[in-house]
């Protein structure tokens, strides 16, 4: 069978959580089916970057962006130039009007509840709606990242509960305890951090609730005097200028840091270097990042929405994200009771182990074969 992917995002620092997902499926795919074809359609500059790692992967160069008008007039016409029996979206948005049968990853349902800056007019709001829909009917089948996900795929379209497949994401090799104190001093000078520290990750946009996560930290200075600094990395996005404005306005902003993008490779060292890893989200399909935190060894402490009580179960400590109190509470109790700190810090090393990239690369081969059975 020739499988295609539409790996436009592949690795890409804007997208990063789908972007992970693609680079980390393809890279087990590709190791451990022998049998099948395979095309990546990439972008540059993806494309360029990427070397088929056998005879049984190819590449194909496209150029419409996601979520452009060009990947419903023009991508089509792209993928036609490929023969290919199935074709993998790893996101919600595909070609309405292409036909060939289909595979799609859903991870969220985030922008039917925080639709940003990019639908900010009906008419977006309703082709989106439109694309996802036209998704789901297509696909042969559908992955869900999450029983929430999947939970609100059934609550907010029409599908048939078979048609979709639980299939969890996983944690890379590279998260993991680093002991090397050289190393982590580096990257803390690197990013000026000369403090204790709680970090965040994520895009900063409406859903990951960051000014909420800013506010927990101003009641930890004022109540609780402690003398950690609060690390934000991630991508600034101009478009969302309330989480600038949340920080410029905190009496503590000088101990607040604003890493920027932070590579695969700096990454596991900021988990192990931090007291503890906050997740405030509103909305979260699966929260990769609090497991990649866990498996550093860095104590979690999680919003109590969608997924992350599936997700987390026990090792996490949780709290309701339009409290900020509440968060604060939550993040003082991991700084100052030791014996709990460990027991997250266990619970939380057992629990990554749950997630591999392998076995979600297994268990999508199996959805492969079974629609071309």
């Amino acid at each position: 069978m020739n499988i295609a992917i539409d790996a436009r995002m592949y690795g890409n620092e804007e997208c990063t959580g789908i972007g992970t997902y693609i680079k980390n499926l393809t890279d087990n795919l590709f190791e451990i089916d022998k049998v099948n074809e395979y095309v990546l359609f990439l972008r540059e500059p993806a494309y360029s970057n990427f070397q088929p790692p056998t005879s049984h992967v190819n590449k194909c160069l496209v150029t419409p962006r996601w979520y452009s008008y060009a990947e419903q007039t023009l991508l089509p016409s792209q993928f036609m130039k490929e023969d290919f029996d199935l074709i993998h979206y790893p996101h919600f948005n595909s070609p309405i009007f292409f036909p060939k049968k289909s595979v799609c990853t859903i991870h969220d349902l985030t922008p039917l509840f925080f639709p940003g800056h990019k639908m900010n007019s009906l008419f977006r709001r309703l082709a989106y709606r439109a694309v996802f829909a036209s998704t789901l009917h297509k696909a042969s089948k559908i992955i869900a990242v999450s029983q929430s996900t999947k939970d609100a795929l059934l609550k907010h379209f029409s599908i048939n509960p078979d048609k979709i497949t639980i299939i969890y994401e996983g944690v890379d090799e590279n998260f993991k305890i680093i002991n090397d104190c050289g190393i982590i001093n580096k990257v803390k000078n690197k990013f000026n951090i000369a403090k204790p520290f709680i970090f965040f990750l994520g895009v900063w946009r409406g859903h990951k609730n960051i000014e909420g996560l800013v506010k927990a930290f101003n009641l930890l200075k004022t109540k609780h005097k402690i003398e950690h600094q609060l690390v934000l990395a991630g991508r600034e996005d101009l478009h969302y200028t309330n989480v600038r404005a949340e920080i410029n306005a905190s009496p503590y902003k000088n101990d607040i840091i604003t890493t920027g993008y932070v590579s695969n490779d700096e990454l596991p060292i900021l988990y192990n270097a931090a007291d503890a890893f906050v997740l405030p989200s509103f909305i979260e399909g699966f929260g990769l990042i609090a497991i990649e935190a866990q498996a550093c060894g860095c104590p979690v402490i999680s919003t109590n929405t969608t997924s992350m009580p599936e997700v987390l179960g026990d090792s996490a400590l949780f709290f309701n994200p339009s409290d900020c109190a509440e968060m604060a509470d939550k993040i003082f109790q991991v700084l100052t009771d030791k014996e709990l700190k460990q027991n997250i810090i266990e619970k939380g090393l057992k629990n990554a182990k749950r997630f591999n990239w392998r076995l979600c690369a297994e268990q999508t081969l199996e959805i492969y074969n079974a629609i071309n059975d």
